[in-house]
């Protein structure tokens, strides 16, 4: 690699359409939608199909399993929940799965979540958003489809249970608070990005950009690989500190306004080139005017880590047998999976268990938590 790069040990993966927003948001939001391994969990709308044939005539079926007629033709409820499960099946029996674990895992620590408390959490995250429970839960059902019986079971009372499991003790230091504070308030590094995913391509565009940093928009436009940035000739959202990736800030931070950087490696496959443009200035200057917030914001974050870590967890400790996916999670992996007596004929390969990781998922911000905040 050239004189223009640098390395870093940071070679986390992750897909380039979500790259800048990870590289450049705010640490606290980072942390709150990406730590949790969770999902919505919503819970299915009909039952499984029992491969009925997806339309019959009129009179084929009982009046309680026809959902529609088209002329003679009748569409039945098995047809219905048919073509859902082909679209949705398999993410929605992933939802239940998740939630079936944590139930688990609470009958067996002897952890309830009453109603009550289900009832307070979401009267707690109504106000705020400043807003009563029914504004609240009508915005939910409009912007996000989730009905209040849905968000009551499948959203808010998983993530009560997580937290009991992991516990809501979190310990918040003075140093936690004083770098939320510059990560949220400090000074900023306005800044042009281009990304590429190989060194020599990255070397190539930042010849031609330091040969004329005036074209850096144009260079952005035609060779940055993140589509959100490079429309908008590699603008990005002012670079704090404090937010995950040292080596990208430690970078930002040593430029001068109208300098370009050397290619910077901030994981593995991705490259950038920065253009400084400035900095922001700060708006708040007294923590003391924002210590309790930051307190807060960083009591959610802790908590919510410590709950991705129970789920974690608890997961690994529960054996799965998904046959939608034919995929098997176990505490022991090394046991080999029978296929007897797997239902609908499902056969697990019986010469090794294939595991599969869940998928990463996240509650919404409106579930849980306020709003990211945008300081400036």
């Amino acid at each position: 690699m050239s004189a223009g790069t640098h390395d870093t040990a940071n070679t986390v993966a992750a897909k380039p359409k979500r790259r800048m927003i990870w590289i450049f948001g705010g640490a606290a939001t980072a942390v709150v939608a990406g730590g949790l391994l969770m999902q919505y969990f919503r819970a299915p709308a009909g039952q499984a199909a029992d491969g009925t044939e997806g339309t019959a005539r009129v009179g084929a079926a009982p009046k309680a399993k026809q959902m529609a007629r088209v002329g003679n033709e009748i569409i039945s409820y098995d047809a219905v929940a048919a073509e859902c499960v082909s679209r949705y099946g398999r993410e929605v029996l992933d939802d239940m799965i998740h939630r079936m674990i944590i139930t688990k895992a609470c009958e067996d620590a002897k952890i309830t979540v009453s109603e009550q408390e289900v009832s307070q959490e979401i009267a707690r995250i109504a106000e705020r958003f400043k807003l009563d429970v029914t504004a609240y839960l009508q915005m939910l059902q409009t912007e996000r489809n989730i009905t209040p019986m849905q968000y009551r079971t499948s959203v808010i009372w998983p993530m009560l249970a997580l937290k009991k499991l992991a516990g809501e003790n979190v310990e918040i230091t003075e140093d936690d608070i004083k770098q939320a504070f510059i990560r949220n308030y400090g000074p900023r590094v306005k800044a042009r990005v281009i990304m590429v995913d190989n060194p020599l391509k990255g070397n190539e565009v930042w010849e031609k950009a330091k040969a004329d940093p005036a074209s850096f928009d144009q260079l952005a436009q035609k060779f940055s690989i993140d589509p959100n940035s490079r429309a908008l000739g590699g603008q990005v959202p002012p670079i704090p500190r404090y937010t995950g990736n040292e080596t990208l800030e430690k970078e930002a931070f040593k430029l001068r306004e109208g300098e370009i950087s050397g290619v910077i490696e901030i994981a593995q496959g991705r490259y950038v080139i920065l253009k400084c443009e400035g900095r922001t200035v700060p708006v708040v200057t007294d923590i003391e005017e924002v210590r309790d917030s930051l307190y807060d914001e960083l009591k959610e974050a802790k908590t919510q880590q410590a709950v991705g870590k129970v789920f974690e967890k608890i997961k690994a400790n529960t054996r799965v047998d998904n046959y939608a996916a034919g995929t098997t999670t176990a505490p022991d992996r090394a046991q080999p999976v029978s296929a007897r007596g797997t239902p609908n004929g499902a056969v697990q390969p019986a010469n090794a268990v294939q595991t599969r990781a869940a998928r990463p998922a996240s509650v919404p911000a409106t579930s849980s938590a306020p709003p990211a905040r945008t300081p400036r």
